[in-house]
């Protein structure tokens, strides 16, 4: 295979995957999407960056790393390692670090970070399986796993290793289910997650409630002038 058969190749691939997850790119033509999909430019600019950085070309990869920064708001370091079928919906805002890795098919929304933590040397970016979502605003760092199959809901930050085929919310980011199952897709119920720190919440509230319930049954009475009843004074 060519080159220019093989960049055919690329550019072809990266447009279905805009097709197959972005419902935006329904009728839109490809020459539409090349141009105006700042996700795909960001990693069709990566993937040009990372095969310079493989090859030890000096500066170029960086520069190319920046200036598809300044035209898409997406930062991603010439030697992440990025699998095939990646899509970044939206991108401003996404920010992948140096030592990432990212499997195959993994979907990525606006705002996402997988970053580092303090100055540790070698690995120190997380590592992401194939076929994860990551929803929009979520933070991953430190050189953690998030497992096959996993789904990170928005704005969740995530510091710990996530088993396969769990969804993670909230900060730091806990697995959990939604109506006992696991979702699946890139397209699941975004908008309701569930909360554990509400459903504890709402747990203590309920339990507070029924407490106060119960002192007011006990409480002693008292006759009140005019016949009402009242609640007796402390020790009388």
């Amino acid at each position: 295979m060519g080159p220019f058969t093989a960049l055919v190749r690329e550019l072809r691939d990266n447009v279905s995957v805009v097709r197959a997850r972005d419902p935006a790119a329904a009728g839109v033509s490809t020459p539409e999407i090349l141009l105006t999909w700042p996700g795909l430019q960001a990693v069709l600019a990566h993937r040009l960056a990372h095969r310079m950085h493989q090859l030890g070309v000096p500066l170029l990869p960086r520069l190319i790393a920046a200036l598809a920064r300044t035209l898409t708001g997406v930062e991603i370091h010439p030697a992440a390692r990025l699998g095939r079928g990646f899509f970044i919906d939206h991108g401003m805002g996404v920010v992948i670090g140096a030592t990432a890795e990212v499997g195959d098919d993994v979907t990525v929304y606006q705002g996402v970070t997988l970053g580092g933590t303090g100055f540790i040397i070698g690995k120190r970016h997380p590592t992401v399986e194939d076929n994860v979502v990551i929803g929009s605003g979520a933070k991953l760092l430190g050189p953690i796993r998030i497992g096959h199959g996993a789904k990170i809901g928005a704005n969740t930050v995530v510091i710990h290793d996530v088993p396969a085929n769990s969804t993670v919310v909230g900060n730091p980011g806990r697995p959990v289910r939604i109506e006992g199952r696991r979702p699946e897709g890139p397209d699941f119920d975004w908008i309701h997650l569930p909360d554990p720190i509400a459903d504890a919440m709402t747990v203590l509230s309920r339990r507070l409630d029924a407490v106060e319930g119960r002192s007011e049954a006990s409480a002693p009475v008292r006759l009140e002038a005019g016949g009402r009843v009242g609640p007796s004074p402390a020790g009388g």
